[in-house]
């Protein structure tokens, strides 16, 4: 909960969050109280409201660069793939070579 994280954060316990809201309830009075956390809750709404609005934004107006990042990073993803295939099949043939040649020195020194 959030609430439980801010209250962490500012190293509160049970009863100094208590001692806080009897000041609260004695400053505004119990029948200013819903009035307050509704206009609390609206505002931390409309803050939110406004960060994703402000998140949709952000995205709207990146989405064609991220789209251009992925496309170039499968491309070169394409090509490493394909000169690790050749790399792959040239150390292949160069271990057959070494493999024959020494059968040969083998076979000579026989």
């Amino acid at each position: 909960m959030v609430i439980d994280s801010v209250f962490l954060f500012l190293n509160l316990g049970g009863g100094e969050v208590f001692i806080i809201v009897v000041v609260i309830l004695m400053l505004f009075g119990s029948d200013k109280l819903p009035g307050i956390a509704k206009g609390v809750g609206k505002g931390l709404r409309e803050l939110n409201d406004a960060k994703n609005e402000l998140q949709n934004q952000i995205e709207k107006s990146t989405g064609g660069i991220s789209e251009e990042i992925r496309k170039h990073t499968s491309e070169i993803q394409s090509e490493i793939d394909k000169a690790k295939q050749g790399m792959n099949k040239q150390v292949e043939e160069f271990v057959q070579k070494v493999d024959d040649e020494g059968k040969t020195i083998t076979d000579t020194l026989k």
